[in-house]
C-alpha cells in the first residue's frame, strides 16, 4: 500500500497504474466520477497512462477490458453522483443562506440544467474537478433522469475512448 501512495505522491503515474491494476483503475475512475472525495484524483492522466500501458509496446492491460471496464466505472460513477445529489442535495439547501448553500443557487442550477444540462454533462467529463460535481449538481437540480443518462453515456464514452485510445496509440506512433 505504501508503494501505491509513494508512486502517487512522486507523480510516477505509470508505477501507480501498474500497482493498482484493473480494479484500482476502475475504482479511481468511479470515485472521480461519482464520489465527492474523488475530485482530487488523477482521472484524465490515469486513463491516458492506462491506455499507454495497453499499447503493444507495454501490453500491461488488455485494451478491450480496459475500455469496457473504465466506461462502466465512469457511467456508473456519474449515476451514483446523480442519485446522491437527488437524494441528499435538497437537504443542504434547507439550511440558512450561506455562500455555498443558497436556495437561490438551487433555482439557478435547475434553470441551467434545464437549458444546458446535456452539454454540461458531456463537457464536464473533460474538466477535472467539474467532472466530480456536475452529476451531483444535476441530481440536486433534478435534471430529467433519462436525459441525464443519455448524456452520461455519451460523455462517458467520449471521455474514456478519447483518453485510452490516445494513450494506447502513443507508442505505436513512436515506432
Amino acid at each position: 500500500m505504501s508503494e501505491i501512495i509513494q508512486s502517487l505522491l512522486n507523480h510516477d503515474l505509470r508505477s501507480f497504474v501498474e500497482q493498482i491494476g484493473y480494479i484500482g483503475t476502475f475504482f479511481v475512475i468511479f470515485a472521480e466520477s461519482g464520489l465527492l472525495i474523488g475530485f482530487f484524483l488523477p482521472g484524465d492522466s490515469l486513463i491516458f497512462t492506462a491506455g499507454l500501458l495497453a499499447s503493444p509496446k507495454f501490453a500491461f492491460f488488455n485494451i478491450w477490458v480496459l475500455l469496457i471496464g473504465s466506461w462502466i466505472a465512469a457511467v456508473v460513477g456519474d449515476n451514483v453522483g446523480y442519485e446522491f445529489g437527488k437524494r441528499m442535495g435538497k437537504r443542504l439547501f434547507l439550511r440558512e443562506k450561506s455562500f455555498l448553500f443558497n436556495p437561490g443557487n438551487l433555482l439557478k442550477a435547475q434553470e441551467f440544467y434545464e437549458k444546458h444540462g446535456g452539454k454540461a454533462i458531456v463537457i464536464a467529463r473533460f474538466m477535472p474537478v467539474v467532472r466530480t460535481f456536475a452529476p451531483i449538481v444535476a441530481g440536486i437540480a433534478h435534471m430529467d433522469h433519462k436525459r441525464f443518462t443519455f448524456f452520461n453515456f455519451i460523455g462517458g464514452t467520449l471521455w474514456i475512448w478519447v483518453y485510452i485510445v490516445r494513450g494506447e496509440g502513443m507508442k505505436r506512433r513512436e515506432r
